[in-house]
């Protein structure tokens, strides 16, 4: 890692290793590797620009990487993902290195951060994956992502509500939305959302620091 020892860097692919295990999530040894170096390169780039308030190396394993695969099961079958307010590229960058079949769309209004994410791309060599600089709500018109992915995903991009209202544009038929949250979920829900959408919620525990997460699933009522 920059500016950290072998030892740390092997202590990050460790504790990493040990997360995955205690979510029972099998990863090979290439994938392990691949988030190691975008932790490496988020630490790089996080003394220039703002991508993370997190700074220990085993904090960043579980509570960015741990946490965006933890619920990588949900999109085993699924063929197109775009993630909206994509950042340091959580939860998009981890779910592409652990289902490199799935096309994903990275999303973000900060040009640095998309430029960020594009040079992480590179580095990796990741395929069928694109970061464009945008906002959210200019997409939504174009033809090119109206109505064309069955996921739809976010991770501490806006509230419930404003998420669910965002990501509709993007859905085909059966796609659903997927919005990752903190213990408090339950306050973000408004009679109004349930009379548009269906609710599903998925809860796991983060392995180390023990708290909880949920990955809230809408579907549109038809």
């Amino acid at each position: 890692m920059h500016n950290l020892s072998k030892e740390s860097f092997l202590q990050f692919k460790q504790h990493l290793e040990k997360g995955l295990k205690y979510l029972g999530i099998k990863a090979f040894d290439h994938q392990i590797d691949m988030m190691a170096v975008h932790a490496r390169e988020l630490m790089v780039w996080n003394k220039k620009i703002n991508l993370t308030a997190i700074k220990d190396p085993l904090k960043i394993a579980e509570k960015h990487f741990l946490d965006s695969i933890a619920s990588i099961s949900l999109f085993e079958n699924k063929k197109n993902l775009i993630d909206l307010g994509a950042g340091g590229g959580f939860p998009g960058i981890p779910i592409k290195i652990m289902n490199p079949l799935l096309k994903i769309v990275l999303i973000d209004a900060s040009r640095k951060k998309i430029n960020f994410l594009k040079h992480l791309i590179r580095l990796l060599h990741l395929d069928n994956i694109e970061a464009v600089h945008s906002r959210v709500e200019d997409l939504h018109g174009k033809e090119a992502y109206k109505k064309k992915f069955d996921v739809v995903i976010s991770r501490a991009f806006t509230g419930l509500s404003g998420f669910a209202g965002l990501a509709l544009p993007f859905l085909e038929n059966e796609g659903r939305i997927y919005a990752m949250k903190g213990r408090n979920w339950n306050r973000e829900i408004t009679p109004e959302l349930l009379k548009k959408f269906n609710l599903k919620t998925l809860h796991y525990r983060l392995p180390f620091e023990k708290s909880d997460r949920y990955v809230l699933k809408l579907s549109a009522k038809r």
